[in-house]
């Protein structure tokens, strides 16, 4: 595995001095905290004393610094106050209502420190029919329509891990929607709330559905449409060794190239669009493909334009040779993680430290975040008066 760049230390990257206080939970918001702290942000998790010493290998753990607080205990609740008044972004994951009990909700916090962005992660939401009921991933993804449309046509629909819901809505929403609040934080110099509903979220990845469902061109029921499944020249195919490749040869040049090279007869060249074919040209790629096994295939055609990958395993992915020449997994605690992404040109972001690597009172964060939050106070003062005096001139 190949390090990534190296900045100039621990917290580099585009978020380098961002404070974010993060309450501990489990799925989306960690996973969005870990997103900002790869990104260089000061994330500190604030964890109960007796939780469970996180195991360092956990990716949605790393980065962060760790202070155990009860939040039961007055003097743990105003610590963590003491924290929301010098932090830039508070992350939290809890039941609507749960931290205005604590006399931690955005009322409380944003009454002493007015810039604080409070992004709050649910799966229904703060209001509505469901904000109170329990759920996972299945839950909101199932009621946003994503779940009936992804599985075999003749069976139940296939649990697409919680990519969908917990981090592809959820963590990435909270993510855009913080650095959103903190890009108009600096014309209004005021914080917000985010109301960070996975159900929403997932709804919106889906918009594209929607539309062409309205449009009469996409249709009810699974493995019947362009993606999912339904195309042949879209799906996924057995090897002659029990394994699995991928096709996506969606436009016609790229499907054109497909066929010349596993040798499908000309006939079918032309067959891409008919979906009255697509029977006759699942059952001849089929037969095409059981003919090699999956690494004679990916020699023959991953570098090509016939759009054909290996489907990989977990154990498989790291050492393929473009995650190596790329140094797409660093070595995190002795296992290989993904490293951060995306990559940026002039703030690259710094190795990830292992989960649990690092602890500190809470009376110690405090004193470090005041005094950055003074020492960026005066920077931007003086950066406000340099360009009062340029519009002078």
């Amino acid at each position: 595995m190949t390090a990534m760049a190296q900045s100039d230390g621990v917290g580099a990257g585009p978020l380098r001095g961002l404070r974010v206080l993060e309450f501990a939970g489990i799925g989306p918001a960690p996973f969005a905290c870990m997103v900002l702290s790869d990104m260089g942000a000061d994330v500190v998790r604030i964890e109960r004393p007796d939780a469970e010493a996180a195991d360092p290998r956990t990716a949605t753990s790393r980065g962060r610094t760790t202070a155990r607080l009860d939040l039961k205990r007055d003097v743990d609740r105003d610590a963590a106050r003491d924290l929301a008044a010098c932090a830039d972004v508070l992350v939290e994951g809890f039941r609507p209502g749960v931290m205005e009990r604590l006399g931690l909700g955005p009322q409380d916090l944003q009454a002493i420190n007015p810039g604080l962005i409070f992004a709050r992660m649910t799966g229904w939401g703060q209001h509505g029919p469901l904000a109170q009921a329990a759920g996972h991933d299945i839950n909101y993804i199932a009621l946003s329509g994503a779940l009936d449309a992804i599985g075999p046509a003749d069976a139940a629909p296939v649990v697409p891990l919680n990519l969908v819901g917990d981090y592809g809505a959820g963590a990435m929403f909270l993510v855009s929607g913080v650095l959103a609040a903190l890009f108009e934080r600096q014309r209004s110099g005021k914080g917000q709330v985010l109301d960070v509903a996975i159900s929403d979220a997932t709804l919106l990845l889906m918009a594209p559905f929607f539309s062409w469902a309205a449009r009469g061109q996409w249709q009810q029921g699974r493995a019947g449409n362009l993606l999912d499944g339904g195309a042949p020249h879209y799906a996924t195919y057995r090897t002659s060794d029990g394994g699995y490749v991928a096709i996506g040869a969606l436009e016609p040049k790229f499907f054109r190239e497909l066929c010349r090279r596993i040798g499908l007869p000309g006939h079918l060249h032309e067959a891409q669009a008919d979906r009255r074919r697509w029977p006759e040209l699942r059952e001849a790629i089929q037969a095409a493909v059981a003919q090699r096994s999956r690494a004679e295939w990916q020699e023959l055609l991953e570098s090509t334009d016939a759009c054909v990958a290996p489907v990989l395993s977990l154990g498989e992915v790291a050492a393929h040779p473009h995650h190596t020449a790329r140094g797409s997994f660093v070595d995190v605690a002795g296992s290989p993680q993904p490293a951060p992404a995306p990559r940026f040109s002039r703030t690259p972001c710094a190795d990830p430290v292992a989960a649990g690597a690092q602890a500190e009172d809470a009376a110690s964060v405090r004193r470090r975040w005041a005094q950055a939050g003074q020492a960026r106070s005066a920077k931007d003062r003086a950066a406000d008066s340099l360009r009062q005096e340029e519009d002078t001139r």
